[in-house]
């Protein structure tokens, strides 16, 4: 790829990024009344983290495969972008798949994060407080699907 494009795809990208915060802006600010501030900050918590979990996972996949079709069969870059791939798709499901699970023992809503890089899980569960047998319930979930020990679980509850 020359220079040149490589700028002009640069600059589209950030430009797109300007106007994606832009909107962000004006789309979460508003007139709300303050008692119902809260009710709408939690509620839009889950839906806007996951809309923002699959606008991102989804430029990284189209940049892995962008790397995979500009790639040399058999390079090395190809193989390890592939590689990468799998790795976001297989989180993803896995962050999926804890969350149902979550839901459905009785939590109202629930957002999970795997780090990529780490072993870590951060669990997001909607809910007042936790109780010790929530936090356990929570820690066998996440440890029998994802293979994790209890050191590595952190579980935020947000009302």
């Amino acid at each position: 790829m020359s220079k040149k494009r490589k700028i002009v795809v640069l600059s589209c990208m950030i430009a797109l990024l300007a106007i994606t915060a832009v909107f962000n802006f004006v789309l979460t600010t508003g007139t709300v009344d303050i008692d119902q501030s809260m009710v709408v900050s939690s509620a839009n918590y889950f839906a806007q983290y996951r809309s923002e979990r699959i606008t991102t996972r989804n430029e990284e996949l189209l940049q892995l495969d962008a790397i995979i079709a500009s790639a040399e069969d058999n390079s090395e870059e190809k193989a390890d972008a592939l590689a990468m791939k799998i790795e976001l798709t297989e989180l993803t499901e896995k962050e999926l798949l804890l969350e149902s699970l979550i839901k459905a023992y009785g939590f109202e809503d629930a957002v999970v994060v795997i780090g990529l890089e780490s072993q870590n899980v951060n669990v997001i569960a909607k809910a007042p407080s936790l109780s010790t047998d929530d936090a356990i319930l929570i820690y066998s979930i996440v440890q029998e699907e994802a293979n994790v020990s209890p050191e590595n679980v952190k579980i935020i509850p947000i009302s």
